[in-house]
């Protein structure tokens, strides 16, 4: 296996907050270097360790990044500049549910910022688990690949995962903000059992999960491949490879064959699904851009207003 630069820490014990985004994005577009400037504290409107963190979450949801050769100072990503920025801003306000989904899957993917919740939804095969036991696999998962962490650092990033997707303070000695929930906890990918100690993943259909935000994922997931141009995908790497839709958006089979029937339209003909004697496959004739697709989505709901939240 080849090692993964991986990262379990920089939130400050604190989980995704409402406007955290849009603050974070806006002022780095207006001073690449405002987390670390006099004024942050007001500017942001926050303590000292919320600064942090909402840097720390603008990077790990790839909406800003580092400036190549200037140390502290960060610019807004594509991505950042499409949902939060200029008039023409997807969403700046997180009110479709649909951004919330796509800041999952960037969050989700993004192996070197966010160790945990990329573990979890990427390579926790388990159908049930503890805390106790989510720790030891991340635990696990950090020594295979060398990382430069401490078990007291994975037990708060594990803790700040469960915050994230399903809300309220679920120690003593969280912070007593975090009872307000995590943006992502809508999304309903998490679940506890009854006596508290179990959690698990909800699998199946997504009902608020927009065709355009499944078929930008399966974009961004071709094109990890490196390859272009007209290939196939087979069913079982969409449905349990890491960083796949299947894998990140919690899709079952059955969930996911049902929206891969429907590429074949919703991509104007790039890609098609195929069953054939057991065989089952996409047929990628052509690349289809996420940007494109999401901008469409986001250009039809400002025509015919917000959905879902």
């Amino acid at each position: 296996m080849d090692s993964l630069a991986l990262r379990f820490s920089g939130h400050q014990s604190f989980a995704l907050r409402n406007t955290w985004l849009t603050k974070g994005v806006l002022a780095s577009e207006k001073n690449p270097r405002i987390f670390s400037a006099p004024d942050a504290l007001v500017t942001l409107g926050v303590g000292k360790n919320m600064v942090e963190s909402i840097r720390y979450w603008c990077q790990a949801t790839q909406m800003i990044r580092d400036v190549p050769g200037a140390r502290g100072a960060y610019e807004v990503s594509p991505w950042g500049r499409h949902f939060f920025c200029g008039g023409s801003a997807w969403d700046p306000y997180l009110e479709d549910t649909a951004t919330l989904w796509f800041v999952h899957w960037l969050l989700a993917t993004n192996v070197s910022c966010a160790g945990t919740i990329y573990y979890a939804f990427n390579e926790l095969h388990a159908a049930e688990f503890t805390r106790a036991s989510l720790e030891r696999d991340v635990g696990a998962f950090a020594e295979l690949h060398e990382a430069r962490t401490t078990l007291n650092t994975i037990r708060r990033d594990v803790g700040v995962f469960i915050r994230n997707y399903l809300g309220g303070a679920d120690r003593a000695d969280s912070p007593p903000e975090d009872a307000l929930d995590c943006p992502l906890v809508e999304l309903g990918l998490l679940v506890q059992g009854a006596n508290g100690l179990l959690f698990s993943f909800q699998r199946g259909p997504k009902p608020s999960l927009s065709d355009a935000v499944f078929v930008a994922a399966m974009a961004e997931f071709a094109k990890r491949s490196g390859e272009s141009g007209e290939r196939t995908l087979s069913f079982d790497d969409a449905a349990y490879a890491p960083c796949s839709p299947g894998r990140v958006f919690r899709l079952d089979e059955a969930a996911l064959a049902e929206r891969l029937e429907r590429v074949e339209g919703l991509t104007g003909g790039a890609w098609s699904y195929t069953e054939t004697t057991g065989l089952r496959q996409v047929l990628l004739r052509d690349d289809v851009d996420a940007t494109q697709v999401l901008e469409a989505y986001y250009r039809r709901g400002t025509e015919e207003g917000r959905r879902g939240r």
